[in-house]
């Protein structure tokens, strides 16, 4: 099973999306939650990974294992106009986190 655990900076980007945006959002995660499809996506590199979409929107996210069960963290969006800012503060974000992890 998948599980999706958002950071406190995702959520606070996810809050600010227009009701339209979030259903776009929300139905793209059940398309992998329920399929594995992930649809247009990258690998950025040091378990970073990148959901775009056409129209400039992006998620960042890393996957782990917890528990025997895959974990998406969803670290942080932005948009294509922000990318390279997005992507540094995704790496802090996922720092961040795996280190809150260690530390349990």
């Amino acid at each position: 099973m998948i599980e999706f655990k958002a950071t406190e900076e995702y959520s606070a980007w996810f809050e600010r999306q227009t009701l339209k945006a979030r259903h776009q959002i929300n139905a793209r995660l059940v398309q992998i939650k329920f399929y594995g499809h992930f649809g247009n996506s990258k690998r950025l590199g040091d378990d970073l990974f990148e959901l775009k979409w056409r129209n400039g929107r992006r998620i960042y996210f890393s996957m782990v294992i917890d528990e025997n069960e895959k974990v998406f963290v969803l670290l942080l969006g932005g948009n294509k106009n922000s990318q390279d800012k997005d992507i540094r503060s995704a790496r802090r974000i996922l720092n961040k986190f795996l280190k809150g992890n260690r530390d349990e």
